[in-house]
């Protein structure tokens, strides 16, 4: 069996496991509000989990350093991925920023950086929750 290495895997990989990853935090978190109705969690979600949500979310995270240099290479390769998925309700700037955002949740999570991606939800929960997008 051969070693498994995230560090190798291109953008869209990466994005895979770190929409997933993502996603279980934004449900974990709607739950814990009390929200229950399958209609409620979803319009909910979309506000932490859309592309222009991620993307904007990416955005903050680079205006305010919260990413390492390291990250920032993740993000990239995400972004830069070409993926022949489309974007459905936005442009495909916006969706592959959010592929970026994605990659660097699937990245830390591929790495087994537990604290880091739970600090990285966090912020970005706190940050939509903020904001009211």
């Amino acid at each position: 069996m051969t070693e498994f290495r995230a560090d190798l895997l291109n953008g869209i990989a990466l994005a895979y496991a770190g929409d997933a990853v993502y996603e279980v935090f934004v449900r974990d978190y709607l739950l814990r509000q009390g929200i229950t109705k399958p209609g409620e969690l979803q319009k909910n979600a979309v506000k932490f989990v859309s592309a222009k949500a991620q993307a904007y979310l990416i955005s903050e995270m680079i205006k305010d350093a919260v990413l390492t240099d390291e990250e920032l290479v993740y993000f990239k390769r995400g972004r830069n991925a070409h993926s022949k998925t489309t974007a459905k309700n936005t442009d495909v700037v916006t969706y592959r920023i959010s592929t970026g955002f994605e990659a660097v949740f699937g990245f830390n999570h591929l790495t087994q950086k537990n604290e880091r991606v739970h600090e990285l939800a966090e912020y970005c929960i706190q940050k939509v929750s903020e904001q009211n997008i």
